[in-house]
């Protein structure tokens, strides 16, 4: 199916809901599908939700908010309290479980409030091929996945997005601060601080694609591969940085930037897969 039927074939899942509840992020995907959203259904009947709290990086946040004001999408700032249940910040595999449990169950809760017939997210067909325990949560509250009903790929949106004049088509793959914390340990909000700040810090220097891996006093870098000679020529001042932080080794993964880096490794076959599907998407980024 080329890239204008699945367009079309979106918009009338869209169409179909009549009204709709978005988890909004302001991340490529979620931020392409409100656009396109925006474009089928009256103010009315849309409503973007962004979720906030320390996973969640501050920046991202004033980007969510000046994004659906552009689309003139009615927008609402929740805070979430996953910190607070110690099933989730004492880091398990299916962490995510349990912070999407209570994210969408408030989401439903205002979709009733508001009139509103689905919950929707923005998950793709390419998200099939990563380790999402959060996706038992979306299931147990029927949340709805236009993009992958639509069969529409991360590539596919980033394309689309570029052809809309987004300016998301070309912008960073984003993940929940949490995930740089290898599972079993402990996720506080100051680690959590810390990484933010870190990572803040490197993409200052230019390192747009960057992931800072926690490990207490050590922490692993991964930049894309062609960005490692860049990274080792600023190592001094990065080290400088970095030890003010906290920490007291930094390191360099030579793998470069890849996707779910920590999750379990479950089948081999499907991870290559995802990392080849997460280079296509690089070379997306460079046209």
């Amino acid at each position: 199916m080329n890239l204008e039927k699945k367009l079309s074939r979106l918009k009338k899942i869209i169409s179909n809901m009549d009204s709709v509840l978005l988890a909004f992020s302001g991340g490529v995907d979620s931020t392409f599908l409100l656009k396109v959203a925006s474009t089928v259904l009256s103010q009315d009947k849309i409503l973007a939700v962004t979720a906030y709290s320390a996973t969640y990086p501050k920046e991202e946040l004033l980007f969510s908010q000046n994004m659906a004001r552009s689309f003139g999408v009615r927008h609402k700032i929740i805070k979430t309290y996953e910190l607070e249940d110690k099933r989730f910040t004492a880091n398990p595999t299916n962490r995510c479980y349990f912070c999407k449990k209570e994210l969408f169950s408030r989401l439903k809760a205002l979709a009733k409030k508001f009139k509103l017939n689905f919950v929707a997210d923005a998950s793709n067909v390419s998200d099939k091929q990563d380790f999402r325990p959060g996706n038992i949560a979306k299931e147990e509250f029927k949340i709805r996945s236009p993009l992958q009903e639509a069969g529409i790929s991360k590539e596919d949106i980033r394309l689309l997005s570029k052809r809309l004049g987004l300016s998301t088509w070309n912008k960073p793959a984003m993940a929940c601060l949490a995930s740089r914390i290898p599972y079993g340990r402990k996720i506080t909000s100051r680690i959590l601080a810390r990484i933010n700040k870190a990572e803040v810090f490197l993409r200052q220097l230019g390192f747009l694609q960057v992931r800072l891996r926690h490990y207490n006093g050590l922490c692993r870098i991964e930049v894309l591969r062609e960005d490692i000679p860049a990274l080792m020529h600023k190592r001094n001042l990065i080290v400088e940085k970095l030890k003010r932080l906290g920490y007291n080794y930094i390191t360099v993964d030579l793998e470069g930037y890849r996707t779910g880096s920590l999750n379990p490794v479950r089948n081999t076959r499907a991870i290559r897969h995802k990392n080849k599907i997460s280079n296509g998407v690089n070379e997306v980024i460079k046209r």
